[in-house]
């Protein structure tokens, strides 16, 4: 009879050995996954732990607590690319504005419901901590977004980041209903958004930006 191998098939991998900073990413990513699939209260770390195939005990060493490393999600979410990635659009208004709506949605696709449930506070209630996240977020995107339809040096700076913030509460509504609810679908979402942001830089914003009598 041939010989028996000495690993058999059922036998489960021997676990890799890796860097801090790459299990950090990876108890991360699980992490990101998890709250985006049940609320903040249903997630035990102690599940996520064998998720990950980690010891308890390291998640909270490279994040703490719980509400720690949920923080750590909420910062990812809404962490845009360095201001050097990104590629400012060119063309008429419309074309500038098509450029940046593709540019929110590709941010709110990469991690689907979790940006969702994060952007809206769902199953955390009211943290101070995460408002002021979520708060800064805002604020970068508005920065972001007024330089990518070509505002970014206007005088009135802060009246038209808070015509975009406002803005903003319209992209997060609308990402849950394409992400979450499934009635719209992303080229639905995205004229919508197209739509109300051309008419915001084409007539709103230049209104706004008008020097003062």
């Amino acid at each position: 009879m041939p010989a028996r191998s000495e690993a058999g098939p059922e036998e489960a991998p021997r676990r890799r050995r890796l860097e801090p900073d790459e299990r950090r990413a990876q108890i991360l990513a699980c992490a990101i996954d998890m709250f985006g699939e049940r609320p903040y209260a249903a997630v035990s770390t102690a599940e996520l732990a064998q998720r990950a195939g980690v010891a308890r005990g390291l998640i909270n060493h490279y994040f703490g607590s719980k509400r720690d490393l949920y923080l750590a999600v909420v910062r990812r979410m809404v962490t845009l690319p360095h201001q050097d990635d990104m590629v400012v659009p060119v063309g008429s208004p419309r074309e500038r504005v098509g450029a940046s709506v593709t540019w929110l949605l590709d941010t709110i696709a990469e991690h689907g419901s979790t940006w969702v449930k994060v952007t809206s506070h769902e199953g955390v209630g009211e943290d101070p901590e995460v408002q002021q996240l979520l708060d800064q977020a805002d604020d970068a995107a508005a920065d972001r977004l007024l330089s990518m339809v070509g505002l970014g040096e206007s005088p009135h700076g802060e009246e038209l980041r808070a015509v975009v913030r406002a803005f903003g509460g319209l992209v997060k509504v609308a990402g849950r209903e394409w992400i979450m609810r499934g009635s719209l679908e992303r080229d639905q979402v995205h004229i919508l958004l197209t739509d109300v942001l051309l008419t915001l830089v084409t007539t709103t914003m230049p209104e706004i930006d008008r020097p003062r009598k």
